[in-house]
């Protein structure tokens, strides 16, 4: 069996690459190195915000003993895990982690599955976002063998909605006031870029 054959059977998830750009670097965790960030991504009030939680509402709890073990279990089992990939996301410019991409869902029928990124504060505006997004979604396209990428992004996070489109992701449709945030009802937007799409733009579309 080729290397390509055996990708679309086990899609390569499990085998964690390290991937480089211009300014960031996508690589497996290292606790050692990354559990600051980590526990900063996990506490941070916007990512909060862009996912289904409402810091608004009630304050975040304080982080204990208990948070770090479970920080620690579920990014320490990343590299274990054979239907997704986990990548930290490296500033190259000072080397620390900013945050973390994924590729989920995976469906082998089908070959698609799921991305989401999120950045700690000290990886955001400066474009690390996009160019991992570029990253991950290359090598999802063009070394896993993958035909379809697709994410949601809620209504009130229109700069990841931007960098999203930027990449090539495309709307495909929303799902109204899929979330109660604040008092106020949110939507959420579905986008996915396709294998044929990647070809012809390279995530610059």
């Amino acid at each position: 069996m080729n290397h390509r054959a055996a990708d679309l059977r086990q899609p390569g998830l499990s085998d964690e690459p390290v991937l480089t750009g211009e300014r960031v670097l996508l690589r497996p965790f290292d606790l050692a190195q990354d559990s600051p960030a980590l526990r900063d991504l996990l506490t941070d009030v916007e990512v909060g915000r862009f996912t289904e939680g409402d810091p608004g509402v009630e304050p975040a709890p304080p982080w204990d003993a208990d948070a770090e073990r479970r920080m620690r279990d579920w990014y320490g089992s990343r590299a274990a895990q054979a239907d997704r990939l986990d990548l930290a996301v490296v500033d190259r410019a000072s080397g620390r982690c900013v945050g973390e991409v994924v590729l989920n869902g995976w469906s082998p029928a089908n070959r698609s599955c799921g991305f989401r990124i999120a950045l700690t504060a000290a990886g955001r505006d400066r474009g690390l976002g996009t160019e991992a997004t570029r990253l991950i979604v290359g090598h999802g396209f063009e070394r896993l063998g993958l035909h379809r990428i697709s994410l949601t992004v809620f209504g009130h996070n229109p700069r990841a909605r931007q960098a999203y489109a930027k990449v090539g992701f495309v709307l495909e449709g929303t799902r109204r006031d899929a979330l109660r945030y604040g008092g106020v009802w949110v939507d959420d937007h579905d986008m996915a870029i396709l294998a044929p799409e990647w070809q012809r733009h390279r995530g610059h579309p």
